[in-house]
């Protein structure tokens, strides 16, 4: 009888590499990790003897989602106890324990680097899983006592990490966490804490090691990688810059890609380093709002001003390069003239992407209660707008990529039968970010480089938003 750790998440790409990480923890010490994602579809078992699900609380719809899948794990999964932890965990772990006292244990998602000690313990040690000691007390007291241990060098928010990705084609390095930002919408920097940094030559250790793995991406993770400041083993901090370039010295073939930036630390110099041909042509910026006013009362440390110079510095040195961004539709005390600054900086900027998501109350946050409110049909209009510049900006991004030729990492696949001719069809991810489509009678390994011209705009599978954007043929 297999012994399966089912893993749930939920959020962020940071969330996604701790649990890679996690996961990675239990297959060494001799179980089945799955991570592929419950559904109502999924079968019961009793193979899995634990569940772990690593949590967001970025919106009051993220926990929502977070409050049904525990629910779901507790049906599915009927013999296994769950640890929640994550985001959603730190803030509100009695609300979530409430679901399930019975089943359910709260790990810090500050501390969620316990769960490598958990992975050990269930291998042998007082959480044995052969001797049925992998249960919700014993877990929780043993979630408990750790908790009340120093950190040490050893064991940090650093510690789950893996060179071998089980579920996703490209790999992350987890280099940044926490933030050191008090923004008013906010509660990350109190669920993560104060920003730290992964030491530099940890960084180019760790990026060797998924290399020599057969990694050809990294995603280059943190909660705000404006803010990494890594120790050097020359001695003097090291910002994100420094780090890239160091990253891009010292190894050989990997490529990297920049997960999220803040606007005002997108210089001339940082984008002389994101010129090189490793880095990924793909930007993603936290802006929030294309009112000066409206980022004031957020407490965002940065203008309009330097969103459009960002914009203007990444296309001087990355032409071509997809850029999206986030906007909050909604914000408390958004006018109609807030927002149209919003739509005016969407039209001048012409995003690739908008994740546009109207404005959610967060307990604990400045803006909760600040007056007035806007109603939720007007977030919902404004959500509205937004994506539908979103979709425009899309469909005229691929657009302009018909007829050229990228590298595209292989994410999955299909068999199909056209006739009597067996084939593959394969979704593959571009260098540029736009989700294709293509076919071929040999059968391609998920993560696996290939050269692909794009063919066509799908522009109703982009408005109805679907996953697979354009299709591609082999080249």
């Amino acid at each position: 009888m297999n012994k399966i750790i089912h893993f749930e998440t939920l959020g962020c790409r940071l969330n996604q590499d701790e649990s890679e990480g996690a996961a990675r923890c239990f297959s060494m010490a001799g179980f089945v990790s799955d991570l592929d994602a419950i559904s109502a579809k999924t079968e019961a078992s009793d193979e899995v003897i634990l569940c772990i699900i690593n949590t967001c609380t970025v919106t009051g719809k993220a926990e929502q989602k977070a409050r049904r899948i525990i629910r779901l794990l507790l049906e599915k999964f009927p013999k296994a106890p769950l640890i929640v932890t994550g985001c959603y965990a730190e803030l509100d772990g009695k609300q979530i324990t409430e679901i399930c006292p019975e089943r359910i244990c709260i790990l810090s998602g500050m501390k969620k680097f316990i769960l490598s000690r958990v992975a050990e313990e269930a291998a042998g040690g007082v959480l044995n899983a052969e001797k049925n000691l992998l249960s919700k007390n014993n877990i929780q007291n043993f979630i408990d006592e750790c908790s009340k241990e120093e950190i040490s060098a050893k064991l940090n928010k650093f510690t789950l990490f893996t060179p071998v990705f089980e579920k996703h084609s490209r790999s992350s390095l987890k280099i940044q966490d926490g933030c050191n930002n008090n923004c008013s919408f906010c509660r990350i920097h109190l669920a993560r804490g104060k920003s730290v940094s992964l030491d530099v030559q940890e960084a180019i250790d760790r990026a060797r090691e998924q290399e020599a793995h057969g990694a050809v991406e990294i995603v280059l993770t943190g909660v705000n990688l404006s803010q990494y400041a890594g120790k050097s083993p020359e001695g003097p901090l090291l910002a994100f810059g420094g780090l890239l370039e160091r990253l891009l010295a010292e190894t050989s073939k990997v490529n990297y890609r920049v997960s999220s930036f803040y606007p005002q630390h997108v210089t001339e110099e940082l984008c002389k380093t994101l010129a090189n041909d490793r880095i990924q042509p793909f930007f993603h910026l936290s802006i929030q709002s294309g009112s000066d006013r409206i980022l004031d009362r957020m407490c965002r440390p940065y203008k309009v001003e330097h969103v459009a110079r960002a914009v203007e510095l990444l296309r001087k040195y990355k032409p071509g390069c997809f850029i999206s961004c986030d906007i909050i539709a909604g914000f408390p005390g958004e006018t109609d003239e807030d927002f149209a600054l919003t739509e005016k900086l969407c039209v001048e900027s012409n995003f690739a992407w908008i994740h546009a998501f109207p404005y959610s109350p967060r307990p604990g946050t400045a803006a909760k209660d600040m007056k007035p409110q806007v109603p939720e049909r007007i977030k919902d209009e404004r959500v509205k707008v937004l994506t539908s510049y979103a979709v425009k900006g899309k469909i005229d991004f691929i657009k302009n990529s018909i007829g050229k030729v990228f590298n595209a990492i292989v994410e999955n696949s299909r068999s199909v039968r056209l006739g009597l001719t067996a084939s593959n069809v394969f979704h593959a991810v571009t260098d540029n970010y736009i989700h294709v489509e293509f076919t071929s009678s040999e059968f391609i390994p998920r993560g696996t480089v290939v050269k692909l011209r794009v063919t066509s705009v799908l522009e109703e599978n982009i408005r109805s938003g679907k996953e697979i954007e354009a299709a591609a043929v082999l080249v």
